[in-house]
């Protein structure tokens, strides 16, 4: 199964909430709080977020993070590299000579074109989309013609 870190999934939904308010400082001890999240958590994953560049620290009484950008401009995929590093379908996919088999396997180009894909649609997946509330649910049809027009 391909799946999201749990860090990753994390650091998305941190990132949302303070989309919803872009300007503020928010602190550790207040997003945890109004997610449900462990502070130590919360504090670790902006911590990654600040080295990352996503978000800015400011220290002191009146500190906390903000978001580095507007939230149209920063994309699920940076979100997911900043927690997890390079998304990757395959090891071969981010870090050439990984593998031994490499050289000899018959479907490393296509996992590349799968990785290229998968990159992309996170790339066009932003921060502001991501933190608005969703009204209705997806039809699985809307989703699979997207899938297809990706492609």
């Amino acid at each position: 199964m391909l799946r999201v870190s749990k860090l990753a999934d994390y650091g998305t939904v941190v990132m949302a909430s303070m989309a919803r308010e872009p300007a503020r400082l928010h602190s550790a001890a207040e997003v945890a709080s109004r997610l449900g999240l462990a502070t130590p958590t919360v504090s670790k994953i902006l911590k990654t977020l600040a080295k990352s560049g996503l978000v800015t620290s400011s220290r002191g009484a009146h500190g906390g993070y903000r978001l580095h950008g507007a939230p149209a401009d920063i994309s699920i995929a940076q979100i997911i590299d900043a927690m997890d590093g390079p998304i990757g379908m395959t090891e071969c996919s981010t870090t050439p000579g990984i593998c031994t088999q490499e050289a000899a396997c018959s479907v490393r180009a296509s996992w590349r074109s799968i990785n290229e894909i998968v990159l992309d649609a996170l790339s066009r997946v932003t921060l502001e989309q991501m933190a608005r509330p969703v009204t209705h649910r997806v039809p699985l049809e809307t989703l699979k013609r997207a899938a297809r027009s990706i492609a």
